[in-house]
């Protein structure tokens, strides 16, 4: 077996992270937490949220969001994803009634679109019909794109061949590396209307292909989500240019937690060296194996202020610059 025995040096990378991270845990102070309060959330927007079915409660999640100051969440994922919007109209009204009992005022709620959900394929009339129901958000295929698939299979199978992945997931591109029809159509849809569209799990020669697009016809809504994920894995200079082709970069909680395990101070250095004015913070959190949304912001931010983003900057990429993705007024 090959296992380090106890008496062996300290992983050399762990050792590194430790170094670092131990002055900017000491130092780092915010408000005392009170829980169930949580401090310092104040006007967060959290774009990538999950609430599906065995995932956290969409409801209870948002008045507990309410409650605590946030300004609003984005549902990527939530029960009843056939109709997404009519699930948030839903508990809003729910949301909305519970909030005047108490004297909180609700954060808002959105619902998005996942293009080739379940059964659908690529479509652009599926695609208008959500925005139409009201689905304020959309993301390009996600567990079944060609490239998640290949990175991580589906249930405990493991990656598959690429041979395989293509016989039942989906891309956005043909194979000499041109946006599909569909998928050009789509992002122009969601241009006309003023929504954002979330990269999602697409390959480099994928990512490429739509920020092209996305450049082409100045659409400001598009971002890339969780840039150091396996899925995404952008360099650094890679971030750098989707940043100057006018796309944000959203960082979420999930690569700092022990699931993937990013060095908090390497998403700082990320994000100083793009600018924090072309990132957004989220949680993309759900899953019961993370802190509920809330919580995951609150930590995000924490990190994020501890390795040296100001005040100034951190109202910039969780608040103002997911109102600029949502398309509101800032």
């Amino acid at each position: 077996m090959d296992v380090h025995s106890a008496s062996e040096p300290w992983n050399i990378t762990a050792r590194t992270r430790y170094v670092k991270s131990y002055e900017k845990r000491r130092a780092y102070r915010e408000a005392v937490q009170h829980p169930p309060s949580v401090q310092n959330v104040g006007g967060a927007i959290d774009i990538h949220c999950h609430a599906h079915e065995g995932q956290q409660d969409a409801l209870d999640l948002a008045k507990f969001a309410s409650k605590n100051g946030m300004g609003g969440i984005l549902y990527k994922t939530i029960v009843g994803g056939h109709r997404p919007a009519e699930t948030v109209r839903r508990l809003q009204e729910h949301l909305h009634r519970w909030c005047e009992e108490e004297d909180v005022t609700p954060i808002q709620c959105w619902a998005a679109w996942g293009v080739a959900r379940g059964s659908d394929p690529i479509s652009l009339e599926v695609t208008r019909q959500h925005l139409d129901d009201g689905c304020a958000a959309v993301w390009m295929p996600i567990a079944n794109a060609v490239n998640t698939l290949m990175k991580v299979g589906v249930g405990s199978q493991g990656p598959m061949p690429e041979e395989d992945a293509r016989k039942i997931g989906y891309t956005v591109i043909y194979e000499h590396g041109n946006l599909l029809p569909e998928v050009r159509d789509i992002i122009h849809l969601v241009a006309d209307r003023g929504v954002p569209m979330s990269f999602a799990h697409g390959s480099h020669p994928e990512l490429w292909a739509m920020a092209e697009e996305v450049e082409k016809i100045r659409y400001g809504q598009a971002f890339v989500d969780h840039p150091f994920s396996p899925f995404v894995d952008l360099t650094l200079d890679e971030m750098k240019q989707m940043a100057n082709a006018g796309i944000w970069l959203n960082f979420t909680y999930d690569e700092l937690s022990p699931l993937l395990g990013v060095d908090p101070a390497d998403m700082y250095a990320a994000i100083r060296a793009v600018g924090p004015e072309h990132v957004t913070l989220s949680s993309d959190a759900g899953e019961p194996l993370f802190p509920n949304t809330v919580e995951c912001i609150r930590l995000i931010r924490g990190y994020m202020r501890a390795f040296g983003l100001t005040e100034d900057e951190m109202h910039l990429v969780s608040e103002t610059n997911p109102a600029k993705v949502m398309g509101l007024p800032v």
